[in-house]
């Protein structure tokens, strides 16, 4: 089994350069801040991967109607970390709905705020690991690993089903949006992760549940052509 050591750095030069030529296109997203208000980002093809996100407001345009001039003239109002927790809840998923609100600190109180993210949809290799279970990640010979996203949980009544009590698929709301996948299998040809409780924590207990992983696989720092 190939195993490296690769930068953070070399590593996201290298996702750069290769994909730069693979994106299925960039969507941008708006949404005026509300308590019923979603969020919605969504790739027909490939996964979603943000680029960058806004809770707050940078202009005096955007969702302002029945607003007082009061509630949109500061534009220099930006929640700290919402690129770090959209990226989060989002990338490597085919779809991600969440609510404005989730993004809890008020950056600029008596201010109109909206969320609005930009997302490439990227190629990837998308599969779910039932509960105790191993999950393989496997490149081509000379190709390294390289994470979108992964999730330990529940999102649905059907994956991983099979002879399961009801009372196991209920909740459908059960997520841990874990590092751990990049951590580990980041750089590497190949890798074996567990899809347990012990390895990623119980977000739900009771709720039988699996790890979704969506990767690809890209050139070694090395190889890469110098243009």
């Amino acid at each position: 089994m190939l195993r490296f050591r690769v930068s953070a750095t070399l590593l996201l030069a290298a996702t750069c350069l290769l994909m730069m030529k693979t994106v299925f296109g960039t969507e941008r997203v708006t949404t005026c801040g509300g308590v019923e208000n979603v969020h919605r980002l969504s790739c027909d093809t490939g996964v979603i991967v943000v680029k960058d996100a806004l809770y707050g407001r940078r202009d005096s345009e955007t969702c302002i109607e029945g607003r007082p001039h009061s509630q949109i003239s500061n534009t220099h109002c930006s929640m700290d970390g919402t690129l770090d927790i959209i990226k989060l809840s989002c990338d490597g998923k085919t779809e991600c709905e969440l609510n404005p609100r989730v993004l809890s600190k008020d950056p600029c109180v008596g201010t109109a705020k909206y969320l609005e993210t930009t997302y490439d949809c990227f190629p990837a290799i998308n599969f779910d690991t039932c509960e105790g279970s191993l999950a393989h990640l496997q490149c081509d010979e000379g190709t390294i690993i390289y994470i979108y996203g992964a999730n330990y949980g529940r999102h649905d009544h059907t994956t991983c089903s099979y002879n399961r009590p009801t009372s196991q698929l209920q909740r459908i709301d059960c997520s841990d949006h874990s590092r751990k996948v990049a951590n580990i299998c980041n750089g590497k040809n190949s890798c074996t992760i567990s899809a347990t409780n012990s390895e990623f924590g119980d977000p739900c207990d009771g709720t039988y549940k699996y790890l979704e992983v969506a990767y690809t696989c890209i050139l070694q720092p090395e190889q890469l052509p110098n243009n």
